[in-house]
């Protein structure tokens, strides 16, 4: 199933470049947590227009989700392709709830409120979570585009026996 193929190389890319804006959150953090008032303003500024790297979490969800639904047959199993997409939509959860929050109360962080310091941890921390997250699931998509193809010949069928 060669289509299955290119939909497991596409799941893999896009969570791939899902990551590749989390781990550099997270390898920032401890460097951004140790900076004052002024740096971490001034740090935060290069984040302007990240936003639009949210299209690579919610593409690689629904090209999890669509090689999750390919892989329903054996020896293939639909699982690591699923359980990719749920990580990846935990990992959009953790945005909503603590880093979104944040990024409202600072404007962008174009502004810090007298508790900039708590907003700080919490947006560095939901990143370092949702870092691990799409970590976990680019192993499980990993996972699922090595998986085995079905052989859907004529005369197969699911489980290796004739017809």
């Amino acid at each position: 199933m060669p289509g299955t193929r290119r939909l497991a190389f596409l799941a893999v890319l896009l969570t791939a470049l899902a990551l590749v804006p989390a781990g550099a959150h997270l390898l920032a953090l401890p460097n951004k947590l140790a900076m004052g008032r002024d740096a971490y303003l001034a740090a935060q500024g290069a984040y302007a227009g990240w936003a639009l790297a949210g299209v690579f979490p919610v593409s690689a969800i629904l090209a999890c989700l669509a090689l999750a639904l390919r892989q329903q047959h054996p020896p293939a199993s639909p699982w690591p392709a699923l359980l990719a997409a749920l990580l990846l939509a935990a990992g959009l959860g953790v945005f909503f709830a603590w880093t979104f929050p944040a990024n409202l109360a600072t404007a962008n962080w174009t502004t810090l409120p007298e508790e900039w310091e708590a907003l700080r941890a919490q947006w560095e921390w939901s990143h370092a979570a949702n870092a691990v997250l799409t970590l976990a699931a680019f192993c499980a998509v990993l996972r699922a585009a090595l998986a085995p193809l079905p052989d859907l010949r004529p005369g197969w069928t699911p489980g290796g026996r004739p017809p």
